[in-house]
């Protein structure tokens, strides 16, 4: 069934892209609401990320803890 262009610009209208929402954490930095910021680690004013583990030694402790398992 054939429509008019008036329906189709109306459908279109939806399809147009929004600005994401960002937030200003306490230490000053712009993130995206709902994440973590990943320089302070941070998250609705809890620390979950620690800063002095760093990604390479969480994972040899991951791997170290998973041959002690399988033993």
């Amino acid at each position: 069934m054939r429509h008019t262009k008036g329906h189709s610009a109306n459908r279109r209208s939806h399809h147009a892209l929004k600005n994401r929402a960002l937030t200003t954490s306490p230490e000053g930095t712009v993130h995206p609401r709902h994440r973590v910021v990943l320089e302070g680690g941070t998250y609705r004013g809890r620390t979950l990320l620690n800063k002095k583990a760093s990604r390479t030694d969480r994972r040899t402790a991951k791997t170290k803890s998973e041959g002690k398992a399988k033993k």
